[in-house]
Parts: C-alpha cells; sequence; structure tokens
C-alpha cells in the first residue's frame, strides 16, 4: 500500500491516551506520518507537503468534497500518535496550518480529531502549550456569520459543539499541566476584543469567560478572569456619556424623572423604575449601552449559578478586588458597579456586610470614592437591616467626631476633604433612612454625636452639596433628629466662597453611584432589592412641606440683608460642588433661594 493510499484510509482508530500509549488498527498510517515527518530533515518532503496541503485545503472544496472530510480525519488522527515528531524548527508550515485552523469550519468528527491532536500537541511538550491554549481561546470568538444567525436553531446548536469542546480541551490540558492557567490568564485579556469593535463577539467571550472562572481552572485564576471581565465593562461603561442623552430640559436631573415617572403610577416594591430609552444614545451611546445591558445580565445570572453552587462567598472576594482595581476610583462609572450591588443583594448577611465594611475600611485610608460608595448602598440597598444601616452611621459619625477632636485652627475646606465627605456620606444616608432609625430608640441614640459634628467650627453644612443638606435639614427638623435643637440652626444653607477650593474638575464629593440603573434588563435584576426615592417615608409629610422651608443663611450669617440683591448674587454664584446659576429673572432667584425638598441628582449631566 502505497502513502497516499495510507492517507485516503480512514479506519486508523485513536484513543485519547494522550501520552503516547496508542493503539492504531493500522500501524502503517502512522509509521508513514512519522516517516514524512522525519525525512524532512534529509531533504526528502514530498509526503509532508501534502499533508500541509492536505490541512491547507480551501474551505469551499474542502466541504464540496466528502472524501477530502475523511481524508482531513485521517491525517489528524495520525498526527495524534506523531506528536513526538513534530519539530518546530522543521515542521512550521504544519504548525502554522494546524494553529490557523478553525473549530467552527468542520463538522463534529473533524472537530474531535482537531481538537485530540491539539491536546495531544500541548502536553507532548511545554514549547508548544502556549500555541495551543492560544488557538483554543481564538474559537471563543465565532465566525460573524454566528453572530449574525444565532436566532437559528442550527447556528445555536454549532455553538454548544465547538465551545463544549473548546473548553473541554482546556480542562484535559490543564489537568495534565498544572501551569496551565497561569499561562492561559494573558492570553484571555489579549483575546479580549477591543472596545472599539462593539458587537456581540464581546458577549459570547465574555460568557466563555465566566464558564472557565466557574470551572476547576476558575479555582486558581478566577480573580484574573473577573478582572478581565470587569475592566471590559467599566471600559464599555465610559462609552456612555450622560451628555449622550436627549434632554428636554437641561436642569432636570434623574432624580427628578425618578419622580415624575412614579406619578402615573406609585413605584411599589419590587417594581421595576421606568428607564429612559437608551437607544437615543448618540455617538454610538446604544451599541455600547445594548452590550452593556447584555454583559451585566450575564454577570448576574453567573453571580446567581456560584450562589447556587455555593461558591458566592469566594467569588465576591475576587470581585471585589476587580471593583477596587477598575471601578472605585473610575470617575463616572454608572452601571459596572452594580455586579457588587446585586452580589450582596444576593447575600446580603456576608457579602453586604463585607462590601460596606471594606468601603469604611478604605475610606479610613484617605479614599474619599470609598464613602460615596458606602453612602449610596446604604441608602439603596432594601436588603440591608436598619440596625446594620445605623451601626455603619455610628462608624461613620465616631471617625468625625474624632477628626473634631483633632482638628487644627485651618478651618480651609481644601484641608480637610475627607471629613466633609464623611459628613455629605452620613447626611445622604439619612434622609433615606431616617425615619426608620428614628422610629427604634436604640438606634436613634447612636446618631447623638452628628449635631456636635455639624456644629464644629469646620461647618461642613456650608460646604456639602446644598441639595443634601436642605433636604436632611427639614426631616432633622421634623423628626427631632437632635435633643438640643435650640442650639442647631435649621436653614437650607448654601455654599461660600470657602468651598470653591474643595471642588475641582475631578471631583467625587457629588457622585452617588448606586442612583437608579438606566439599562432595562439589568435593571429587572436590581429593582426588586432597591430603594427608590418615592418609596422612602421621609419624617415630614409632603403636603406640609413648606412648613419645613426655613429661612436662607448666607455664608453662615443670620443678620444678611436677604434684600441685597448683589450680595445674594455674590454667594450663589460661588457655588462650587454644584453647578453656577446667575440671575436673571426674580423667578429664577425664587427658585434657587427656596431649596427643594429633593435630593439633587448626582447622575445629572450637570452634577458630572
Amino acid at each position: 500500500m502505497g502513502a497516499v493510499e495510507l492517507l485516503n484510509d480512514s479506519s486508523s482508530l485513536y484513543t485519547e491516551d494522550y501520552v503516547g500509549n496508542v493503539d492504531l488498527s493500522d500501524m502503517g498510517l502512522v509509521q508513514t506520518l512519522r516517516k514524512a515527518l522525519t525525512s524532512v530533515k534529509t531533504g526528502d518532503s514530498d509526503l509532508y507537503h501534502q499533508i500541509v496541503e492536505i490541512m491547507n485545503r480551501d474551505m469551499k472544496e474542502f466541504h464540496a468534497d466528502p472524501d477530502a472530510v475523511a481524508q482531513l480525519e485521517t491525517v489528524l488522527k495520525a498526527l495524534s500518535g506523531s506528536v513526538s515528531c513534530i519539530d518546530i524548527a522543521h515542521h512550521s508550515k504544519l504548525l502554522s496550518a494546524l494553529f490557523g485552523m478553525k473549530l467552527w469550519d468542520y463538522r463534529p468528527n473533524v472537530m474531535d480529531a482537531l481538537v485530540n491532536l491539539v491536546i495531544s500537541l500541548a502536553i507532548s511538550s511545554g514549547k508548544y502549550l502556549d500555541s495551543c491554549l492560544n488557538m483554543l481561546i481564538c474559537n471563543f470568538l465565532p465566525p460573524h456569520w454566528v453572530i449574525r444567525n444565532l436566532s437559528n436553531p442550527r447556528v445555536l446548536n454549532k455553538k454548544i459543539e465547538v465551545l463544549s469542546r473548546v473548553h473541554a480541551a482546556l480542562l484535559k490540558i490543564s489537568i495534565l499541566v498544572p501551569l496551565t492557567p497561569s499561562r492561559l490568564m494573558p492570553m484571555l485579556s489579549q483575546n479580549m476584543p477591543k472596545i472599539y469593535k462593539k458587537d456581540h463577539l464581546i458577549v459570547v467571550y465574555v460568557e466563555n469567560l465566566l464558564k472557565l472562572e466557574n470551572s476547576s481552572i476558575g479555582r486558581v485564576g478566577g480573580s484574573m478572569i473577573l478582572d478581565v471581565v470587569v475592566e471590559r465593562l467599566r471600559d464599555l461603561d465610559l462609552e456612555i456619556g450622560w451628555d449622550d442623552i436627549p434632554q428636554d430640559d437641561s436642569s432636570r436631573g434623574m432624580f427628578d424623572m425618578e419622580l415624575e415617572d412614579a406619578v402615573e403610577g406609585t413605584i411599589n416594591e419590587g417594581d421595576e423604575l421606568p428607564a429612559r430609552p437608551l437607544n437615543q444614545y448618540k455617538s454610538g451611546g446604544s451599541i455600547a449601552s445594548e452590550l452593556l445591558d447584555k454583559l451585566m445580565v450575564i454577570a448576574f445570572e453567573h453571580l446567581e449559578s456560584c450562589q447556587n453552587d455555593g461558591r458566592l462567598d469566594q467569588v465576591f472576594e475576587n470581585l471585589f478586588k476587580s471593583f477596587e482595581n477598575f471601578i472605585l476610583d473610575t470617575y463616572k462609572s454608572k452601571f459596572s458597579q452594580f455586579l457588587m450591588f446585586y452580589a450582596c443583594s444576593l447575600d446580603p448577611e456576608n457579602c453586604g456586610v463585607k462590601f460596606a465594611s471594606k468601603l469604611v475600611d478604605i475610606f479610613l485610608f484617605n479614599k474619599m470614592s470609598a464613602v460615596d460608595y458606602l453612602a449610596s448602598f446604604l441608602a439603596r440597598g432594601k436588603f440591608l437591616p436598619v440596625s446594620f444601616v445605623a451601626n455603619m452611621l455610628k462608624r461613620l459619625i465616631d471617625e468625625c467626631v474624632g477628626y473634631c477632636r483633632t482638628c487644627n485652627d485651618d478651618i480651609r475646606p481644601e484641608v480637610h476633604p475627607i471629613f466633609f465627605s464623611g459628613c455629605q456620606a452620613i447626611m445622604y444616608v439619612l434622609c433615606f433612612r431616617m425615619k426608620s432609625i428614628l422610629d427604634v430608640p436604640r438606634l436613634w441614640s447612636q446618631l447623638t454625636p452628628l449635631e456636635s459634628i455639624l456644629m464644629h467650627k469646620l461647618d461642613p453644612l456650608r460646604v456639602c452639596l446644598p441639595s443634601v443638606v436642605a433636604e436632611f435639614l427639614k426631616q432633622a427638623k421634623a423628626g427631632g433628629l437632635f435633643i438640643v435643637s435650640d442650639s442647631f440652626i435649621f436653614d437650607n444653607r448654601l455654599e461660600s466662597e470657602l468651598s470653591s477650593a474643595f471642588g475641582g474638575v475631578n471631583r467625587l464629593d457629588t457622585f452617588f453611584p448606586f442612583d437608579p440603573c438606566l439599562l432595562k434588563s439589568s435593571n429587572s435584576f436590581i429593582s426588586p432589592n432597591f430603594i427608590y426615592w418615592s418609596m422612602v417615608k421621609a419624617t415630614y409629610d409632603e403636603d406640609e412641606e413648606d412648613e419645613y422651608d426655613a429661612e436662607v443663611i448666607v455664608n453662615g450669617d443670620e443678620d444678611s440683608d436677604e434684600g441685597e440683591e448683589g450680595d445674594i448674587d455674590y454667594a450663589m454664584n460661588k457655588m462650587s460642588i454644584t453647578p453656577k446659576h446667575s440671575f436673571k429673572n426674580q423667578m429664577e432667584k425664587d427658585r434657587l433661594l427656596r431649596m427643594p425638598s429633593r435630593i439633587r441628582p448626582s447622575t445629572s449631566p450637570e452634577s458630572l
């Protein structure tokens, strides 16, 4: 029997002993392949070139010729028994042809033969490991005809056939070559579709990454896998700008819209908040928002799976590291942070407590963004018991009290940003939680030191966000928060010129990261465990709200002359944390002087 006839003979059998103990029914075929590989060194390469030609055959010709399919399967099986003869110096064309093959192009029997060859080669020598792993990972990215037709059952079945084989191969290699996970992680990051390629390749790729995270490979490299996923979510998040959202009135913020959406029908517990249509984003924002929404849902479902498998605690630790590395200090992140929120909602007693505690610890190491996340989390997490919220507030209050004791005579706001951000966080949380805390005397007593903080010479009421201060003071007065209320000036203070130094282009002091999520599918996971402003029971009656509108004191000076328009204009124009306004008419002046009892949204275009 000649060499070509041997190659056309598809009767050889191959077992899954990848170390080399291969039982072939026709050992002559393997012998011929081995001879073809070794003869290249002596210059006899005719049969070797035939093998390479079979592997490089044009796909159209290949699919039109059933014999070509059988021939390729036979060659791949025979090569699996001959990997010890493959030499990187003499068989570069064969290796190039092998690593360029895509499982998506072949039928199941050829896919199996190809995967077995890759596994055999990967474990035969460390010098081929990286190339084999990279070849398998590249199959995480389907061709575009697959992406365009995923609704077709046959195409969906093809996706399952390919990806199940890729994952099985990676797991087999990782078992036989323990260093596989460490070699695999950099490749996963390098092969992640780039941000400017805003198509659904990213969705399929992330699905595969999270499937790996849930495997034995994830037990070793899960933290690095989550890093890759979270970084891409963050990048897509940043592609979506609030400036891309059409606004009928640029002065209206998202918080106002939240209240307006509740007018037609009250938002009850578990209701989904009507979100603005993200398909109206400009500059590619609709594509980014659609992809991010899909990815967030995939990530949420992965977290649910981890909870069901009893491994959410481990995944949460890795997820928090990714959050700290990629999201915590990212200015204007809008949606990706909800991964943490949802993980906490799945296990409040464990993950929720850990998240809040970790944020407090980070804040105490002088990172302002941590307290913004803490405040928003405590305010919005419906799954957090009021006793836990009060305990967290007590930690913040105790730290602020300690700060006041050691404060020097320098009262410039820019010298005390951590203190002011802590004060604002406390007031923001109380805007949402004050009534429920005041209903429990034991919890109420934990807040008593707050009065001394707010009355301190640093005067945080002048520096913190006026809309937060206004709502806090209304509720504090109505609820009798402070025992020595006569000594406390209940007014809607405005920022003075001193606060201008505390602001800045990159400030995070007005950032409340867990404001309502506007991604429709993602929000369906979040909303059942989310506190919307319409759900909040304030200490005052909305119908009697005007009763608590207090006199505006500029710069804390009770003797200031409110009739002097110039003085008021000057003070208002010195506001730095919120946008500056000018008094063009009396109605505008009245609107600003009468500070609304609604918290100004942190995610409105102007506040960002």
